[in-house]
């Protein structure tokens, strides 16, 4: 198969003035410059080429830094989210630890306080007990002595 062929009117990627010449003007061997018209045109139509092709390069360059800047502040943004909900949660979970030992803390001091009041009831309610039974055996030791003392009545008057 052959490759398409370009209209006569004008090459494609020439400019004007190329598509004003005569035909035998650009092509080799066909008139008065002896082929150097189209030296002259592939040399333009190379650096033209050239020329497009760096500024391509360099627009898709531009376009490529613009992106990763662009997609580095978003990721920027979404790890400041990400994180503030974070830190927010791990500033809660120290308060609330902070808290678990103030009131363990407490807890123990209750504990403590509350064992000796214990400690207190206990010793004075046995030192009642004690006074009561004191008492009760103050009570027989009376009536043990009236007891006696009235025996002993009985035998002296008798």
């Amino acid at each position: 198969m052959n490759p398409p062929q370009l209209p006569p009117g004008r090459a494609r990627g020439s400019s004007p003035s190329e598509s004003d010449k005569s035909p035998a003007d650009r092509h080799p061997g066909g008139g008065g410059g002896g082929g150097g018209g189209l030296e002259a045109s592939l040399v333009s139509l190379t650096h033209h080429h050239h020329y497009q092709s760096v500024v391509l390069r360099d627009r898709a360059e531009k376009a490529k830094r613009d992106a990763i800047r662009s997609a580095a502040a978003v990721s920027d943004l979404l790890v400041e989210t990400v994180n503030g909900g974070v830190e927010e949660a791990f500033l809660n979970e120290k308060r609330i630890e902070l808290e678990i030992r103030a009131l363990a803390a407490t807890a123990s001091r209750f504990m403590k306080q509350t064992d000796q009041w214990l400690t207190s009831t206990h010793a004075m309610n046995s030192a009642v007990k004690e006074i009561g039974d004191f008492e009760n055996w103050m009570k027989i030791m009376d009536y043990d002595c009236k007891s006696i003392n009235a025996a002993i009545r009985n035998i002296y008057q008798a």
